[in-house]
Formats: C-alpha cells, structure tokens, sequence
C-alpha cells in the first residue's frame, strides 16, 4: 500500500525532527533572561519549583512554546495543501494572500472594535477564519475559467495578496495610535497571544483540522498526475479543489489570529519535507506539519534570545530564514517551470 511505503521511506525524518523538537523545546525553556537548569524544570513541572520559576515556566515560556507548535504545524499544513492543489512548490497561504485576507479582518476589528472584545480568546480565530474563507473563494471566484486552472489560481491569489496589504496599510493611517501599535505588533508575526486561553481557543482547530487534512492525501496525490487524471479516477475534480481550498484557509485563518503575520512556514515546510521523503503526500503532509512545529519553535527561540531583553517578533526571524531560501529555489529551478 502507497501510505505504508511512504511512511517507511520517512520513517528517520520523522524520528529526526521529533528528537530536534524535544531538545530544542528543553533548550528553549532553559534559557532566557532568567536561566532555568533542566532539573529545576523537572522540578518545576512536578510542582516543586519556586514561584518565580512556575511564572517563568509555566506562564511565559511554556504556552508561548506550545502555541509555536500549533501554528507552525498549521501553517506547514496550509502550505502543503495550497502547493498539492496547485502543483507549485512557490505556494503559500502568505503569497496567496489567505493570510493577508485574516489579516485585514482582525485588523478590522481592532479598529471598530477598538480592543472592546480583543481580550476573548475566541474572536479574533473566528473572525480570521471568515477573512481567510472571504480570500479564498474569491481567489477561486478569479480563477475559475471553464474550471480552475492551478497556475491562474496562484497568480490570482498573488494580485490578491498585494491588494489585502495595500489595505491594512489604508487601515493603519486611520488607526487611533495604541490601536496601531496593537496591529503592528500582531503584523509583524508576533505570537502576541501568549497564554493558555489563546492555546486552547487554537489547539481544537488544529487538533481537529490536521487529521482531516491528513485525509485528504489520496486526493493530493491524485491531483498529481494532472487534469485528465482525477476525472478518468471518478474524482470530483472541483468539488475537492473547493474543499481543500477551504480546508487550507481554514488552518491558515486560525493560526494568524493568535500568531500575526508569519510568513514562508507554509513554503518552507513543504518544499523540503518534499525534498526529503518525495511528494507522496501520505508523508509529506505530516512531515511538513511536524517541520514547521520545529521551525516556528527554533524562531522563537531565536527571537526571544538573541538581543534579549528586547524581543524579536518570530515572523522576522523566519523572514530572514525564508526570504534567502526562496531566492535558493528560484535560482535552481531553472528551466524546471511553474510546476512542482
């Protein structure tokens, strides 16, 4: 069976990143402006550590760590699906424009709302869901033609993307300054939602989305082997592309509510889980999500620690690390096209 082949070929890449996730986890909630030694947080975690260090530990670090798992997953996920249904490696919910479109809804809402309900760890993933979900049937609106073409698909979504930034900008002029700063810091990619109740306001959508996500692997493959294909297999070609166009915006939508603006996840994930295991989807989907777990939660132990006390929002520490890596790719493709 192709899901048993695949996960025997991935089977050390998984094995690799799940021991790089614990060692980085263990590192990151060591270190800090305060030090914490790895008994102390054995300690602290069995309920013996001293106040000060259970605030640390258990307050700060920790669900800020777990909430770097859930949206780097997540992203990862989005991103993957987005280039399975496009068969181009360059797609992204952030180049697409899904997370430019949950962006404009909670900036919105931090400008009508004035902050009113910003404190409800469930508004704001429901209201980037429905921004997210605005984006991609529009994007999918533009690009039907007698069907959706993937290479129009992903134009469109571009054009849609610079229109969504040009209007959070429109946005930010008009904004009374703390609420601009409140947008600023959460579009710079800041996991400005940083307690348990923004972690278990995600944690159902993830928990919930990546098994559905995971499902949908036959479908992706399938969707492979080109146009003709699928509808000779008795698959429905548009509703799928219809659903697992939503399924992306909805992982995507939910992530950038409690984490801002974190862009290249959703490519870098996939394009390497791809170059490590190959692009059967039984693997590569669930080795991108964990990628992007260890991704986001390196970042933000990056930009946590580098010039401490001062902290670095994660979505320029990935920016850095995205933005050279997609150079890389473009410059060796060469005469390889748009598709993957």
């Amino acid at each position: 069976m192709d899901w048993r082949f695949a996960f025997t070929r991935a089977t050390g890449w998984f094995i690799f990143f799940t021991i790089f996730i614990i060692v980085t986890f263990v590192i990151s909630l060591s270190i800090g402006v305060i030090s914490i030694t790895p008994n102390d947080i054995i300690r602290t975690l069995l309920g013996n550590g001293t106040d000060k260090q259970e605030l640390v530990l258990l307050q700060i670090r920790l669900p800020r760590m777990v909430m770097a798992l859930l949206i780097g997953s997540g992203l990862a996920l989005s991103g993957a699906i987005l280039q399975g249904l496009s068969r181009n490696s360059l797609a992204d919910p952030g180049i697409l424009g899904i997370n430019a479109g949950a962006g404009v809804t909670v900036v919105l809402c931090i400008y009508f709302l004035q902050g009113k309900y910003i404190t409800s760890p469930f508004f704001l993933p429901l209201f980037a869901f429905v921004g997210a979900m605005t984006i991609a049937i529009i994007i999918y609106i533009l690009s039907w033609n007698r069907g959706v073409d993937p290479s129009r698909l992903l134009l469109v979504g571009i054009g849609i993307n610079a229109l969504c930034s040009a209007l959070l900008i429109i946005l930010q002029l008009k904004m009374d300054p703390r609420d601009f700063q409140k947008a600023l810091i959460w579009l710079t990619g800041s996991i400005w939602g940083a307690q348990w109740k923004y972690t278990w306001a995600l944690a159902p959508w993830i928990i919930f989305l990546l098994p559905v996500s995971f499902l949908k692997a036959k479908t992706l493959n399938v969707f492979q082997l080109g146009e003709s294909v699928p509808i000779a297999l008795g698959v429905h070609v548009e509703r799928q592309r219809r659903l697992l166009l939503c399924l992306s915006a909805a992982v995507a939508g939910a992530c950038v509510a409690v984490g801002g603006g974190i862009s290249f996840v959703g490519l870098l994930a996939p394009h390497l889980a791809r170059r490590l295991t190959g692009p059967n989807y039984y693997s590569l989907l669930p080795l991108s999500a964990l990628i992007g777990a260890a991704l986001l939660l390196l970042a933000d132990m990056i930009g946590r620690n580098m010039l401490a006390p001062a902290d670095i929002p994660v979505g320029i520490v990935i920016s850095i690390i995205g933005a050279p890596y997609l150079i890389y790719m473009l410059l060796t493709r060469k005469n390889e096209g748009l598709n993957s």
